[in-house]
């Protein structure tokens, strides 16, 4: 029996985005699914129906993969793949399996030869070092860093330090509520001529990014409480 394809579906990162973020094949491939597997059912649902789903959503099998269903068996999950139905994954924002537990459904897709296909959309970490200005070629995500002050210190410290070294961008996030402290940490951490580019809620009306030296954030900064950032470091003396 020929089997499902997996289809990657990227979901947008603000309210009244859809246009701009998500594409008409995107739209056209929506509404000829089915079933999803979703990291957060109430943002899929409102997703799908602001992207244009024609189907009633009443007819949807929706998978729950959200934080409190992982850790057991994830083969249910590939019951309508291996019947021969096309499915959809979707993360709670964003591109599935970048920076997402989508990963793993990705993963096993692949092991049970499944067609995996990525769709275009938005990715924040794309866009904040598309925007930022600093190398596009030699780049890492680093995710969160250590909660522990002392060993997030010493975190960006290595970080300063393998930019200068690798002539690479070091990009990483923090909890939206504890932005703030992470800014001040990095601002008392690295070197004045360090470059630091702050991406903040990307795609959104008031959408927030600019690249200058540390020396310069010291003078005025942003408030970042509860906003969805990127912070990228750059240093290349």
């Amino acid at each position: 029996m020929l089997k499902g394809t997996l289809f990657l579906i990227p979901v947008v990162m603000a309210e009244g985005v859809e246009q701009q973020s998500l594409t008409p094949y995107l739209v056209e491939t929506i509404n000829q699914i089915k079933e999803y597997i979703v990291e957060n059912e109430k943002t899929a649902r409102h997703c799908l129906k602001f992207a244009g789903l024609k189907t009633p959503q009443s007819e949807l099998i929706i998978h729950d993969y959200g934080k409190h269903q992982r850790g057991g068996s994830i083969h249910h999950f590939f019951k309508g793949l291996e019947a021969g139905n096309d499915v959809g994954l979707m993360s709670e924002a964003g591109c599935p399996g970048i920076a997402d537990p989508g990963a793993d459904i990705v993963a096993e897709a692949h092991k049970r030869g499944i067609k995996v296909v990525p769709l275009v959309g938005p990715s924040s970490i794309l866009l904040a070092l598309m925007g930022s200005g600093f190398n596009g070629q030699s780049f890492t995500f680093h995710g969160y860093l250590p909660i522990d002050k002392m060993a997030k210190i010493k975190k960006i410290k290595d970080l300063e330090s393998f930019s200068e070294r690798f002539k690479q961008t070091q990009l990483f996030i923090e909890t939206p509520f504890r932005n703030n402290p992470m800014l001040e940490d990095i601002l008392k951490t690295c070197k004045n001529d360090t470059l630091l580019c702050i991406a903040c809620n990307l795609t959104a009306s008031d959408e927030f990014l600019q690249t200058k030296t540390i020396a310069e954030w010291k003078k005025n900064h942003p408030d970042l409480h509860k906003k969805p950032t990127i912070f990228l470091l750059h240093r290349t003396k």
